[in-house]
């Protein structure tokens, strides 16, 4: 299946996280997260380790431990969706851009299940 791709910038759900990473990246920059080092570090790290999981699974060229890295990083799509939680109740960020975030990480985690349940092996 890795075979249908040629790298794995040409995955939808790692062109998704990146434009996530960013938007992440970004929303961390404001005075309500600057001034929590260590949560806007998580949030960041959590975000990055989507698209990099996806990426270093890919690069292992088998599907088996290709699976294994989108388990990876849709965890940490769901890690990143609680820390969106905290980010909102503790008033850092909006709740436009709350339901904006979630909604685009919980895509992102759509997408790797559907990646992960195509890729595995069939009973």
């Amino acid at each position: 299946m890795i075979g249908k791709f040629n790298s794995f910038e040409e995955i939808n759900s790692w062109q998704k996280s990146r434009i996530f990473n960013k938007r992440i990246y970004l929303i961390t920059e404001n005075s309500n997260f600057k001034k929590d080092f260590d949560f806007a570090r998580q949030i960041r790290r959590a975000s990055i380790s989507i698209s990099s999981n996806i990426a270093e699974g890919f690069e292992r060229n088998t599907d088996k431990e290709f699976v294994y890295f989108l388990y990876v990083a849709k965890a940490s799509a769901g890690e990143v969706r609680s820390q969106l939680y905290l980010a909102f109740d503790l008033g850092y960020i909006i709740k436009e851009e709350f339901e904006t975030l979630l909604e685009s990480v919980t895509e992102i985690s759509k997408l790797l299940s559907g990646f992960i349940k195509y890729l595995s092996p069939k009973p």
